[in-house]
């Protein structure tokens, strides 16, 4: 059997439990074996390639970039519990009435956090990712009534632990608050090495585990741990742009993904952990193509019944490429992303309205919002 770590004994509310202090990366006594993953390795690579390759059938990026950060960001909250819906996200965001409103806090600062870490890492000024990133991430992910008491962009200062009702009954104690800085310095060391002996997936499998053992933070350390994972799946070259969602995966296979998280720890077993991992990018990756072909299926087949309308104009085609980045909306919001009058939007509007492209939500004569319907119901089915 592999060590991973090694225990230690800690007191922390007057109870001394055994906390696990994990060994550098990478894995060794015995060290990876490359057949134990080297046939999955390249499926999901050539899953993330054909993934790069469909993203040119829509006209921009962006259009995609929107969704699947958005669906990110939903799902790796809804993980931890969070009830909010997309839906409740594109509502948010459109300035209308949510239900949810802290559980659609917490997914909008996971946005923010992300957009941090791309912004840094895409600037040649800006912060590597390592500690000091994170903890600005986890400041933005914290923000609001809920993070406020758990040291926001702060290392933990207290012992933590993971299930149970107390530290004595806990299924799992992270290492001492005094080891945290230590063991993470460790992990951004693997993450920068300049001549690694394995590859990146295999890599971003094992940063994810070894932030999720030690556990730094009060709070947030499973989606700044996925954070993580997006963050390095584009700035190791693996995707040009964060177009998969693999908390999805994870989210449906959510009871193996701790128990393989767990079996890392007492056990050794690392190669069970990248079997799942890279089967997981595989699939969210063949998921999300799939969801490029259907969305760039939609958006050619409604564009092309506009520009076979009599009625439309340059309003109503501007309108039409705003869609996928504003999914619901009032004809206010039009007329400030038009930069037009009320009228002009209105007319807009109602072009789209007309062929079947959008619909009206509300059924009032006023304060009317609308939908892009089949385009929210594709990236929820």
């Amino acid at each position: 059997m592999r060590s991973t770590g090694t225990y230690v004994t800690t007191t922390t509310l007057s109870e001394a439990v055994q906390a696990f202090v994990p060994h550098a990366l990478p894995p060794r006594a015995p060290s990876l074996a490359p057949e134990s993953f080297a046939d999955l390795n390249r499926a999901a690579e050539l899953a993330l390639a054909r993934l790069s390759g469909v993203s040119g059938l829509v006209p921009s990026v962006d259009w995609l970039l929107y969704s699947a950060v958005r669906k990110e960001a939903l799902l790796t909250s809804q993980i931890e519990g969070t009830q909010a819906t997309l839906v409740d996200l594109f509502d948010e965001e459109a300035g209308l009435a949510v239900r949810n409103t802290d559980d659609v806090e917490e997914v909008a600062n996971y946005l923010r956090a992300f957009r941090l870490v791309r912004d840094n890492l895409a600037d040649p000024k800006g912060l590597p990712i390592g500690i000091r990133l994170l903890c600005d991430a986890h400041r933005l992910l914290l923000d609001g009534a809920r993070g406020a008491a758990k040291q926001p962009g702060e290392l933990r200062k207290s012992q933590n632990w993971i299930g149970g009702t107390r530290p004595g009954n806990a299924v799992f104690v992270p290492p001492p608050a005094e080891r945290v800085a230590p063991l993470l310095a460790d992990l951004e060391r693997f993450i920068h090495h300049e001549a690694p002996t394995l590859p990146p997936l295999v890599r971003i499998a094992l940063v994810h585990v070894q932030f999720e053992t030690i556990h730094p933070f009060l709070d947030g350390n499973g989606r700044i741990g996925r954070l993580l994972i997006a963050a390095l799946l584009e700035s190791w070259g693996l995707l040009p742009q964060p177009l998969m969602y693999l908390s999805g995966y994870l989210k449906q296979h959510q009871a193996e993904y701790y128990r393989r998280l767990a079996r890392v720890r007492p056990a050794g077993d690392w190669e069970g952990w990248l079997a799942f991992f890279l089967e997981g990018v595989t699939e969210a990756a063949q998921q999300a193509e799939r969801g490029v072909v259907a969305l760039a299926s939609l958006v050619t087949a409604d564009r092309r019944r506009l520009l076979e309308s009599p009625k439309a104009g340059p309003a109503s085609y501007r309108l039409f490429e705003m869609l996928p980045l504003m999914p619901r909306f009032t004809i206010e919001r039009v007329r400030q992303q038009l930069q037009t009058s009320f009228p002009t939007a209105t007319a807009a509007v109602k072009v789209l309205e007309e062929l079947g492209i959008v619909a009206e939500i509300t059924g009032q004569k006023t304060n009317r919002n609308f939908s892009y319907q089949r385009y929210i119901a594709l990236l929820t089915d």
